[in-house]
C-alpha cells in the first residue's frame, strides 16, 4: 500500500516547487488513510540513550518542523521521529526560493533558515499527544535575532523536556548566520554546561530527558577533537553526525543548482557524512552512542552508516527520491544482513568498519 502510494504521488510531487511539494506531503500524511506498518522484527530493536527503539530508522529534523505528523510517521514504520528545528519565537526563515532538488545527483540544497511556528504552537501539539507512545524527539535552535542564543536553547530545554523523548541541540545549520560558531570550544562548553544544568533542574518534574548534540560534517578534525572532548566532559547523552554540508563535491552534475547557497544533503553527502561519523565514533570511545544522518537512500547505505558507527540512523532527502517505501526496504536489508552473518541483533554491527573508514582517503 505504501509502495503504491509512493508510485502515485511522487511524480506529482516532483512536478511541484520543492517547498510546495513538501507542504503537500505533510498534508497527505495528515489525511491519507495509510495502513499501519507491520510489527518490527525483534532483531531490529535497539536500546539507546535509555530508550527502547523498535527499529533504528528515524526521520531527521527538517521534515516535520512543527510537529504536525509525528504519529503518522511512526505509523508508517519509522522507529522514531525528530521534529523541528523549533525556535522559541515564530520566524519566517529565509526568503523563497530556498529549497532545491538536484535530480541528477539525488541531492537537495536548502537554506530554509529555521522557519518555525515557534515553541508555543509545537508545545501544544506535543502535549496533546503526550500519551500516544512512540519515540518523538525535538530538535531545538535559536532565533536568528536572539540577543542571547544560549538562553534560547536553555529555555527550550526547560519547556520541552516533559513532552520530548529526547532533545537535540542544533548548532550546525549553515543557514542561520553565526550559528556554527557555537561549535567553537569555549562557546560550546558554556552552551552545554547551561543546557545540561537546565535539563537537571527540570528533571524532578519532567523525568530524565536525553540531550543530544548535532554537529556539522564540515568540522576540521582538530575542531572535532574539541567538540567530542567537551561533549564527553559535559556528559551529553549522544551526538548526531551530521547536518548538511556547505561543501560541493566535484562529482555534482547539477552544476547550476549546486551554486545555490545553503546546505547540501542526499546521496552526494554520504561519503563525507560517513567519514565524519567514523571519525567521531573512534573519538567517543563508547562514552555515548551516535545517530548517523546524511545520504542514506538504500539498505546498503543504511548498513554502511551503522558499520561506520551509528547506533541509530536518520533519513530525509532519501525519501524525496525513494519515497516512504525506503523504510521497509532498509528493514528488509538489515534483516537479510543479520541472517547472512548469523548475527542476533544490529548492535553487533555498530562501528565495525569505523577504523577502516578513517584510514581511507578523504572524500572530495
Amino acid at each position: 500500500m505504501i509502495a503504491l502510494f509512493d508510485r502515485l504521488t511522487r511524480p506529482f510531487l516532483h512536478a511541484l516547487d520543492p517547498e510546495d511539494a513538501h507542504r503537500l506531503a505533510i498534508r497527505m500524511l495528515q489525511f491519507a488513510p495509510l495502513p499501519k506498518a507491520a510489527r518490527d522484527d525483534k532483531r531490529l530493536a535497539m536500546r539507546v540513550f535509555g530508550l527502547n527503539f523498535p527499529n533504528p530508522i528515524g526521520i531527521a529534523a527538517g521534515f516535520d518542523k512543527n510537529a504536525e505528523v509525528p504519529d503518522a510517521l511512526l505509523r508508517v514504520g519509522f522507529g522514531f521521529v525528530e521534529v523541528g528545528t523549533i525556535t522559541p519565537l515564530p520566524q519566517a526563515g529565509n526568503p523563497r526560493p530556498r529549497l532545491f532538488r538536484l535530480d541528477a545527483d539525488e541531492g537537495v540544497i536548502n537554506r530554509l533558515g529555521f522557519n518555525s511556528e515557534g515553541s508555543d504552537a509545537v508545545l501544544k501539539r506535543l502535549a496533546a499527544r503526550a500519551n500516544a507512545g512512540g519515540i518523538v524527539g525535538i530538535n531545538v535552535g535559536a532565533n536568528k535575532d536572539a540577543p542571547d542564543r544560549i538562553a534560547d536553547y536553555v529555555g527550550l530545554i526547560e519547556r520541552f523536556a516533559a513532552v520530548a523523548s529526547y532533545v537535540t541541540v542544533n548548532i550546525s545549520s549553515p543557514n542561520t548566520p553565526g550559528l556554527r560558531n557555537m561549535q567553537q570550544a569555549a562557546v560550546l562548553d558554556d552552551l552545554l554546561v547551561r543546557v545540561i544544568d537546565a535539563r537537571e533542574r527540570v528533571a524532578p518534574n519532567a523525568g530524565p530527558t536525553p540531550v543530544l548534540l548535532k554537529i556539522a560534517p564540515d568540522l576540521a578534525l582538530g575542531d572535532l577533537d574539541d567538540v567530542v572532548g567537551i561533549a564527553r566532559s559535559r556528559r551529553v547523552d549522544g551526538m548526531i553526525v551530521g547536518n548538511t554540508t556547505v561543501a560541493r563535491p566535484a562529482s555534482l552534475r547539477e552544476t547550476a543548482k549546486a551554486r545555490e547557497a545553503g546546505g547540501l544533503s542526499g546521496r552526494p553527502l554520504l561519503p563525507l557524512a560517513n567519514r565524519m561519523l567514523a571519525e567521531t565514533y573512534v573519538r567517543v570511545e563508547d562514552a555515548f552512542p551516535l545517530i548517523g544522518a546524511g545520504g542514506i537512500d538504500s539498505g546498503t547505505s543504511a548498513l554502511a552508516k551503522i558499520r561506520a558507527g551509528a547506533s541509530l540512523i536518520q533519513l530525509y532527502s532519501g525519501l524525496v527520491f525513494r519515497g516512504l517505501a525506503l523504510v521497509a526496504e532498509i528493514k528488509t536489508a538489515l534483516l537479510a544482513a543479520l541472517d547472512r552473518d548469523n548475527q542476533s541483533n544490529l548492535a553487533d554491527y555498530v562501528g565495525a568498519d569505523a577504523a577502516s573508514v578513517t584510514a581511507e582517503p578523504w572524500p572530495h
